[in-house]
């Protein structure tokens, strides 16, 4: 007996493989070029050089770190090649806590692919992250979540950090590109370190923001591409009203909105008729935040007043808390 729904495999998967073109990316792709170009003009002309970076910013659940992933995936195809003739790789490591450099430099060894065995000094280690790096073409590294990195009191370990970073920009043998993603504490704690905030761009990720032209038509399209995808009738809801509910709902977070959207739809393409409804919406919140079904922001006539954005997002950080322990039990 298979424990596999095909029905909903069929009906989420393309939902979920969808990557909306998002203006932002255009930003990120740009920044990432302008490091790329520079570190290729610079190494074909030899000796050394100090490789630049990008610092991406915005709130949790605003894409990021999905926007960052799809341009490495680019980058990363083998159709960039460097002046040594082979392609540029950029790795990725998520902080998903408090870490030391030591620390930093053991998690980054294991994403190269040569995993730390006994005692090393954190100067050995960091020797080898330049050494495996130079021979396997990686020419950058992005760190998510970054500001996991830094303390608010501690300022000497901070300062000693940013001068790490700088260093792997400036290194002499093998300097590496930058990618530093996070809340925007995280610009703030770079800015502390002149010589190396002079080497990064900043990218940022705002929220939902209906007041801004640019925002509306970004939000209705990304609400009919998935409704194409799913192959609803959702002509009926794209209204004001309904665009202020859903950002609203989301926490004026892009990243939400997109589960959301996911959620939604899957439920209303069960439908005998197709169509979406305002139904569907109330209970992918319900099941995103774990709020009582029917009590949502898409239902209640005076949402505003009964939901406080700071609750929603800590109750959805709980649900999915829950259904990742779960999962991991099973």
């Amino acid at each position: 007996m298979s424990f596999i729904n095909k029905a909903v495999v069929d009906v989420r998967k393309p939902l979920l493989a969808a990557r909306f073109p998002f203006i932002r990316s255009e930003h990120l792709r740009d920044a990432m070029t302008w490091c790329a170009t520079d570190y290729y003009t610079k190494a074909s002309i030899g000796g050394r050089f100090e490789a630049r970076g990008i610092v991406v910013i915005g709130e949790s659940r605003q894409g990021k770190s999905t926007e960052i992933e799809t341009m490495l995936k680019a980058l990363n195809d083998g159709t960039t090649i460097m002046p040594d003739g082979r392609p540029a790789k950029i790795v990725s490591c998520l902080l998903s806590g408090k870490v030391t450099w030591k620390d930093l430099g053991v998690v980054i060894l294991d994403v190269l692919g040569y995993p730390i065995r006994g005692h090393n000094s954190q100067t050995e280690i960091w020797s080898k992250v330049r050494k495996y790096a130079e021979l396997q073409g990686v020419v950058g590294i992005h760190f998510d979540e970054c500001q996991h990195v830094f303390t608010a009191a501690d300022t000497a370990t901070n300062q000693k950090i940013l001068d790490s970073f700088k260093s792997l920009l400036k290194d002499h043998n093998w300097p590496l590109m930058l990618i530093f993603s996070g809340i925007p504490s995280l610009a703030t704690q770079i800015k502390k370190e002149e010589q190396l905030d002079r080497l990064l761009r900043v990218v940022r990720f705002d929220g939902i923001d209906l007041s801004r032209s640019s925002d509306k038509e970004e939000l209705l399209h990304l609400f009919f591409s998935y409704g194409d995808r799913a192959g609803l009738e959702i002509e009926d809801l794209a209204t004001q009203n309904f665009l202020e509910r859903l950002s609203f709902a989301a926490c004026l977070r892009w990243g939400l909105v997109i589960e959301l959207l996911i959620e939604a739809f899957s439920l209303a393409a069960f439908t005998s008729d197709k169509t979406c409804t305002i139904d569907h919406f109330s209970e992918a919140f319900s099941k995103i935040s774990g709020f009582s079904k029917g009590y949502s922001p898409f239902t209640l006539k005076n949402y505003q007043d009964n939901f406080d954005p700071a609750k929603i997002l800590e109750m959805i950080e709980k649900t999915r808390k829950k259904k990742s322990a779960g999962q991991k039990q099973s």
